[in-house]
């Protein structure tokens, strides 16, 4: 299958660790131009740029934040300032706010625990997606994909204000697809299950993992290059219709 990305410009943010760094290589890897964000961990964001091809100019780090209204603009104006276009936004970048306590009920969930959350999660993503829409229609072509969690879909104890923004993320795209359609411009959301990150590896305990498993059609856990590979497909010259859709990857469940 012919995916069509050779040096098509994609712009993954928050692609330091986890899934996000996983869908970089594996444009990368298809000879795409590849652009990566980074929030804090300017370190493994440089390294990551490195092994993406930094040196010969195929990869870039740059830092942004879901907070920052003037970012969005500056990230992927300077992605159009280097290479002269943007053909891709995968938008990983995420803001997770902390659990909330056993004990303590939704209504007395303070607004500052639970409006950036919902604010970065959807808001920021919007203002991204605004950008670079603004790209695309002037060549008539691009790839959106907005990672969502299985939180939007199935909840999760503690996860009402968390969920509620990625849900968001599905009716967003349900309707950009109306707009920028015709424009060639398709956007679609990825739903990851719980996905075997190193993170997710070293911090969940065994009995948990076992449970989850058993819970899945598959008998395990998605891995990121898994997830990876739904994004590029759907980011792909191969993808020529899909648009507006949710996709999860969870292995059945």
């Amino acid at each position: 299958m012919e995916l069509g990305l050779d040096d098509r410009v994609v712009l993954v943010t928050g692609a330091t660790r986890g899934i996000g760094r996983e869908i970089a290589r594996a444009f990368a890897a298809e000879g795409a131009r590849v652009a990566i964000t980074y929030h804090s961990g300017e370190e493994d964001a440089v390294k990551l740029a490195s092994e993406l091809g930094s040196a010969d100019g195929t990869a870039l780090a740059l830092r942004y934040d879901l907070a920052d209204p003037a970012g969005h603009e500056a990230v992927v104006g300077e992605i159009v300032r280097r290479w002269g276009r943007l053909d891709v936004l995968v938008a990983n970048a995420v803001h997770r706010p902390p659990r909330r306590p056993a004990g303590q009920a939704f209504e007395d969930v303070p607004a500052e625990h639970w409006v950036p959350a919902v604010t970065e999660n959807l808001a920021g993503v919007i203002a991204t997606v605004q950008c670079a829409v603004a790209q695309m229609r002037r060549r008539k072509w691009g790839r959106i994909v907005l990672l969502s969690s299985h939180n939007a879909l199935g909840g999760g104890p503690g996860q009402e204000f968390y969920g509620a923004a990625k849900a968001g993320l599905h009716g967003l795209v349900a309707s950009l697809a109306w707009d920028t359609g015709r424009d060639g411009v398709l956007a679609n959301v990825v739903c990851p299950g719980l996905t075997a990150t190193e993170q997710v590896l070293s911090v969940l305990p065994a009995r948990i993992r076992d449970q989850e498993t058993a819970l899945t059609p598959t008998g395990r856990l998605s891995s990121p290059a898994e997830v990876a590979n739904a994004v590029v497909f759907l980011c792909s010259e191969a993808n020529g219709n899909i648009s507006g859709e949710a996709v999860t990857v969870s292995g059945g469940r």
